[in-house]
């Protein structure tokens, strides 16, 4: 830790030295050296590799006036006619472009003359006379320029070459009238014309050289060469054309200077002497040339430069040492202050960039390579966009208020719900859990991608996740009107919870599940069916909590978990062999079925030991058919005739009761019972005799009575249940088993207890061997031992 501290504090110096290094030298420094600015202000300056400095722009606002706008539609600057630009300098005022080359030549294979007569037009340029010249090219040859003269004059000039030979032609580069010929531009020239003749039509020449070529070209841009009488291959060539502004107010505002052109007519903008720039911009030239260290000084040895605006002066060097030291000083001090400022500014930015790495590293974690993959490969796949969204943790952040208590909609041991908005004014549920098992990884990733695509109206849309923390969080579809369980066990709103909307919510309910185990594209288990994770919108059912619910850590001892199930709702077989089939779903949901007819909880310690199981206490009652004292009162009404529904649906939830899950039904067996249920009661004309019975799926516990009694903390309570001669030896087993499973903390405490009384009876554990139980017939007395 001291090393630690030890090399934090010496990177933090190290860092402190050179900001106060950097500030120091700033201070000591006379002037900058920024580039200047070549358009206006908000406007590209660059087309292509050619920049494009104003009064010439490419867009609305860009330039003076149309003779400087310059097309930049192709990434190649055009200017006027299809002439295209290669330099642009506001320093010289001149443009360089690209200009066809005149040819007349001879085809020797027809003996037809072919020929192309270049033109130059130009607004409001000229043809510069210092810059360019007028070449000719060939042994049997002359050509024109004709244009328009300063003054809109007419005129003419031209040029000849001549020679009978090749070999007669000097290879010394001159141009004098031997195979190459070339003649001064006049000044003012603005717009021309090139034409190219042969004197014989090459007929003694057309040998090496079957083509007379002409042109204006930069002069420094072209030597001759003799092999250009037989090779020449350049169609274009470069010229050179001046340019001025008519309107002397147009000139920048700060240190330029304004001077006319040579024929008077129009004016240059020019920046002041010791500054540089832009002088057509309107904040004029605003570079200071530093005379000093640009070496444009005429200082002694003994004498030190000091740069100025505009200029510089000589100043003694003993007398300057005295300024070097409060520069010093002034620089230190500046120093010290930024390291302040940078220290605490360079603290924040690491702790923001470990922040960005940590979030990449749980989205590696949390599988979101994979999953990213895999949405992508869907959207591809069914060319649609209802898959999943990876959502940041800035959004659920901003979403939820960064998790503000106030948003809060439900907690429980598998986690926090919260309400989200999102940007978009979507209201959702955000479910944030506590852990998650990493060897779960890759099975999160699919049911999140197999759920997304889940588009039932009654079930609760998975809309996406968050893998950027160290727990994913899944993005619901939000529901306002809270969960069935809510509806049956709040005696208020239970009121208003019909028959009809039961029977509705149920018949609903089942719709899903049939769905889920057959319809959906990959059959899914839900494993924890319950009206908890029923929620009711406007009395619509909306089953959520499913697959991917698997977030809860498998080891958290709570009474509800999200991977195993809830207790009260799980399937007996279930428990016992480990083997989850779409039947537990039948028994969970016979679980909610009973809650719906009783409006009791599936779990309650602190009813009688008889009925803390409920769907124990409803098969014994369903077995002495003692229905009507279970059902929850008002339910049953005899004006609207529905107790033949009541006692229907009864009888459906002690088949998915079964502890023989082969004997359950299956749920699209559970909904097409229950929607038919729903249509009779649409029909007043229907009674039970339309109602569809599955007698042979009838429950196995609908027959003889028998008596089981558990000895419980010194007391007997007896249950009576259906007796046990068409079930199979392993059926009791299994609900033995669960009378165990729910009661089993009594059992043991009581014999451990009651030892003393029962010296032949030996406590064993749970995850030993279950304890023995003692068997008694309906006189209480003895009647065997099940182990």
């Amino acid at each position: 830790m001291v090393a630690l501290n030890f090399h934090g504090a010496l990177l933090i110096l190290q860092v402190g030295l050179l900001v106060l290094l950097i500030t120091t030298h700033s201070i000591l420094s006379s002037s900058s050296s920024s580039s200047s600015a070549a358009a206006l202000q908000g406007c590209s300056d660059r087309c292509g590799d050619v920049e494009i400095p104003y009064p010439f722009g490419m867009s609305e606002n860009c330039f003076l006036n149309d003779n400087f706008f310059i097309n930049c539609s192709k990434s190649t600057p055009i200017y006027g006619e299809n002439i295209r630009v290669t330099n642009v300098s506001t320093d010289r005022h001149e443009m360089t472009i690209m200009r066809y080359v005149a040819k007349d030549c001879l085809n020797e294979s027809d003996g037809q003359m072919w020929w192309n007569e270049p033109w130059l037009k130009f607004r409001s340029l000229s043809i510069s006379s210092s810059k360019n010249k007028f070449v000719v090219l060939g042994c049997d040859s002359y050509a024109y320029l004709t244009g328009i003269h300063k003054e809109n004059s007419s005129f003419s000039m031209g040029c000849m070459s001549i020679c009978e030979d090749k070999n007669d032609v000097p290879d010394d580069g001159s141009c004098s009238g031997i195979g190459c010929c070339q003649v001064d531009i006049p000044k003012g020239l603005k717009n021309a014309t090139i034409l190219a003749r042969s004197f014989e039509n090459y007929t003694y020449v057309k040998k090496f050289n079957p083509c007379t070529y002409a042109f204006v070209v930069e002069r420094t841009k072209f030597n001759f060469s003799r092999s250009f009488l037989w090779n020449f291959s350049d169609t274009e060539m470069p010229v050179v054309v001046d340019w001025a502004i008519d309107n002397k107010t147009k000139c920048g505002r700060d240190n330029t200077i304004i001077e006319l052109t040579p024929d008077g007519l129009q004016y240059y903008c020019k920046c002041k002497e010791g500054y540089r720039g832009n002088a057509y911009l309107p904040a004029g030239c605003q570079t200071d040339i530093d005379e000093c260290n640009s070496g444009v000084h005429n200082c002694t040895k003994d004498q030190i430069c000091d740069n100025t605006p505009g200029s510089f002066t000589c100043k003694d060097r003993h007398r300057q040492s005295y300024s070097l030291f409060y520069k010093i000083v002034i620089g230190a001090a500046i120093g010290v202050i930024a390291l302040f400022i940078c220290v605490p500014w360079l603290y924040l930015v690491l702790k923001k960039r470990k922040l960005i790495q940590l979030k990449e590293k749980f989205f590696r974690q949390n599988g979101g390579l994979i999953l990213r993959q895999k949405l992508s490969g869907d959207r591809d796949q069914y060319n649609s966009n209802e898959t999943a969204k990876i959502f940041t943790e800035e959004e659920l952040l901003n979403a939820t208020l960064k998790y503000d208590d106030s948003r809060i909609i439900g907690q429980g041991g598998f986690g926090t719900v919260y309400k989200g908005i999102l940007p978009d004014n979507r209201i959702v549920a955000i479910k944030k859990s506590k852990l998650m098992d990493q060897n779960q990884i890759e099975q999160f990733i699919n049911e999140v991608v197999v759920l997304s695509q889940i588009n039932h109206r009654n079930v609760v849309k998975l809309l996406g996740c968050c893998l950027e923390t160290q727990v994913p969080s899944l993005v619901y579809e939000f529901v306002p009107n809270g969960t069935l369980s809510d509806h049956i066990h709040d005696k208020e709103k239970s009121c208003k919870l019909v028959w009809e909307i039961r029977l509705r919510i149920a018949a609903e309910t089942a719709e899903v599940l049939s769905y889920l185990h057959s319809a959906a594209s990959t059959p899914i288990i839900h494993r924890d069916v319950k009206p908890s994770n029923i929620l009711v919108d406007n009395y619509t059912a909306k089953v959520s909590d499913f697959g991917a619910s698997r977030l809860v850590p498998q080891d958290q001892i709570e009474l509800a978990t999200m991977v195993q199930g809830t207790l009260g709702y799980l399937d007996p077989e279930y428990l016992l062999t480990n083997q989850l089939t779409e039947k537990s779903d039948v028994y969970s949901f016979g679980v909610v079925l009973v809650e719906l007819l009783t409006g009791k909880k599936a779990i309650c310690f602190e009813r009688p030991e008889a009925e803390r199981s409920l769907a124990m206490h409803f098969l014994s009652l369903m077995g002495r058919d003692e229905l009507s004292e279970i059902v929850e009162s008002g339910i049953v009404k005899e004006d609207f005739g529905n107790k033949e529904q009541v006692e229907e649906v009864a009888r459906l939830a002690r088949r998915c009761l079964n502890v023989n899950g082969e004997e359950r039904p299956t749920m699209k067996e559970v909904a097409m019972e229950l929607e038919g249920l729903r249509r009779m009661e649409k029909h007043p004309w229907a009674n039970h005799e339309y109602l569809v019975k599955f007698e042979e799926t009838e429950s196995l516990l609908a027959h003889d009575q028998a008596s089981i009694s558990y000895k419980d903390m010194g007391e007997t309570s007896s249950a009576n249940i259906a007796s046990y001669d068409t079930i199979t030896y392993s059926g009791a087993i299994l609900e033995v088993c669960m009378r165990i499973l729910v009661f089993y903390p009594e059992i043991v405490g009581f014999l451990e207890e009651e030892k003393d009384r029962f010296p032949s009876v030996k406590v064993q554990y749970l995850f030993n061997s279950p304890p023995k139980l003692i068997m008694l017939d309906d006189a209480g007395q003895y009647k065997e031992t099940i182990r």
